[in-house]
């Protein structure tokens, strides 16, 4: 049986009348704007993460740490991870356990692949690096391993300009770990670190990462420097909302309520914060390193 054919006048005329309707229905919707506005406000998963540097010795040696990191991290799949002290194999692990979705920017801070790493890994579907560079916390900051402030050995920082693929704005990620033992030195570098910014692109906001071995809070010469009368801000502070409070660094034990944070994300004031954690993340009873990660969740500003 043969069916009646639409005549064109009839199809064109139903096809007029049904655009007039769905177009005076996301005229008067707020769903007509949503994807734009998700797509300018889609939030940035950013972790910072001392590793705790790759040991064979046990308890907590790096094959026991291992796969318990790897959980947490495929768990939590950060865009952008600023790790501190990994060593080159550990790291290159890590790189294996992320799988292809994540690349990664670093240099040993003693030069090539040795010594410590201010490692800055990065989803590659979100972020393409622009450009980047490394320079030493001393007086001689382009001198690959140069230490002279004291201190326990020689520190760093890693930078890198990105594009964020889905919202298109440009920022700066700055890695960095200061010296453990000595306060001067400590607050050297956070001097250091704002007179290398002020070559950043002054438009462009910053997302700062690292182990800055003090307390958060006023009164450290550090987060004086670069948070209390500095340009940047404590995302924890600064959060919509907060995780539980503990110390950053338990040491393999159990977390302390109301402990120091140590383990800072900062940013440039510009930057809304939602959320901010410190992730107590353990797998029977194994914690992936002596510090806890911290992680924030962004809305990077608008051009």
């Amino acid at each position: 049986m043969s069916r009646r054919p639409r005549t064109p006048h009839r199809r064109s005329r139903l096809g007029a009348v049904a655009a007039t309707l769905l177009a005076a229905l996301l005229a008067t919707s707020s769903l007509a704007t949503a994807p734009a506005s998700a797509a300018v406000e889609e939030e940035l998963e950013v972790m910072s993460f001392n590793l705790r540097y790759a040991s064979d010795t046990p308890p907590n040696s790096w094959q026991e740490r291992r796969p318990v990191t790897r959980q947490l991290l495929q768990r939590e799949r950060p865009h952008l991870i600023g790790t501190q002290e990994g060593l080159y194999e550990q790291l290159r692990d890590i790189e294996d356990d992320l799988r292809s979705r994540y690349d990664s920017i670093g240099l040993g801070r003693e030069g090539g692949s040795r010594g410590e790493f201010m490692m800055i890994f990065f989803d590659q579907t979100r972020l393409d690096p622009l450009e980047y560079d490394h320079f030493w916390l001393s007086d001689t900051p382009d001198v690959v391993g140069s230490q002279t402030w004291g201190g326990c050995c020689p520190r760093m920082v890693t930078w890198v300009r990105f594009l964020d693929r889905v919202t298109g704005q440009e920022f700066y990620a700055v890695n960095t770990h200061l010296e453990a033992f000595d306060a001067t030195a400590r607050a050297k570098s956070a001097d250091l670190i704002l007179e290398r910014m002020a070559a950043f692109d002054p438009e462009l906001p910053v997302v700062m990462t690292g182990d800055f071995n003090e307390p958060a809070g006023a009164g450290g010469r550090v987060y004086d420097t670069l948070v209390t009368d500095g340009p940047l801000v404590d995302t924890w502070e600064a959060a919509e909302e907060r995780g539980e409070l503990v110390g950053t660094f338990p040491n393999y034990q159990t977390p302390v309520p109301g402990g120091p944070r140590i383990d800072w994300i900062l940013t440039s004031p510009e930057v809304d914060v939602r959320r901010a954690e410190i992730n107590t993340f353990r797998r029977a009873g194994q914690f992936p390193s002596d510090h806890l990660p911290v992680q924030a969740s962004l809305v990077l500003p608008t051009s």
